[in-house]
């Protein structure tokens, strides 16, 4: 009876479900608790099992380069950097539909702060998707050339949160700036955006380039966002040179 209840619960995809019941027939707890206790068990690890394989869908479709975490950024006066004012955005700023614009100059760890934050919006469950500008506005050329244009851009607008790294490392011709116009325009007050960029954001303009849309772009990303700006030597330098330093340290 008890097998025919686990095929059961495995082919109504009950996992977490499934794992518990399991291990309390092999461990022979089950008359350990009561009935409602019993039930009641079955039903958090099969919670719990659904919960876990959300947030690893999350992080999965949300296709980030690297594995980033909150607890590991480096804080400190010399990078500009507010340990509390963080922590208080993870979440709250998606919540509030607000967006975060992070710069600095090359190396100084934009990019791992706003993977840091994608990652514990998956954990808070929330769709993340992560693109790289130049990556992205090639895509959507791509897919205005098969079709594919609006799908693109209706998959965009579903995720609450889209991270647009290292913007303006180059002009926006026609096309892409009518296609970041219509991302952002499509997120305005429904989503967040976290867009890190070497230039200011004063300089975004001529990025954009022509006043009309850049200033209607502007005007929706500025509009309730956080800004961090970042400072001081470059993160990947730092580690370079502690590196040597730790395996001369392991030899001797």
């Amino acid at each position: 009876m008890n097998q025919t209840t686990l095929s059961k619960m495995n082919s109504m995809r009950f996992y977490g479900m499934h794992g518990a019941f399991k291990t309390a027939i092999e461990t022979a707890k089950t008359d350990d608790y009561t009935i409602d206790q019993f039930v009641a068990q079955l039903i958090d690890a099969e919670w719990d099992d659904r919960h876990n394989r959300r947030i690893n869908r999350n992080i999965k479709n949300a296709r980030f380069r690297y594995k980033a975490s909150i607890e590991k950024i480096a804080y400190g006066k010399e990078r500009n950097l507010d340990k509390n004012k963080l922590l208080r955005l993870t979440g709250d700023f998606i919540e509030g539909n607000q967006n975060i614009l992070i710069t600095g100059s090359t190396g100084v760890g934009k990019s791992y702060i706003a993977t840091a934050l994608g990652y514990q919006a998956c954990i808070e469950t929330y769709r993340v998707m992560y693109f790289n500008s130049t990556r992205l506005f090639a895509k959507l050329k791509m897919a205005k050339a098969d079709g594919s244009y609006l799908k693109e851009l209706a998959k965009i607008e579903r995720q609450e949160l889209i991270i647009i790294d290292d913007f303006g490392l180059q002009p926006l011709d026609n096309q892409s700036r009518f296609a970041m116009l219509e991302i952002i325009e499509d997120r305005h007050r429904k989503g967040s955006v976290i867009i890190t960029s070497q230039l200011p954001v004063s300089g975004w303009h001529d990025i954009i380039g022509e006043k009309t849309i850049a200033d209607a772009i502007m005007d929706r990303l500025i509009h309730q966002a956080h800004r961090i700006e970042l400072s001081g030597e470059s993160m990947r330098k730092k580690k370079s040179i502690e590196k040597p330093q730790l395996l001369t340290e392991i030899n001797q």
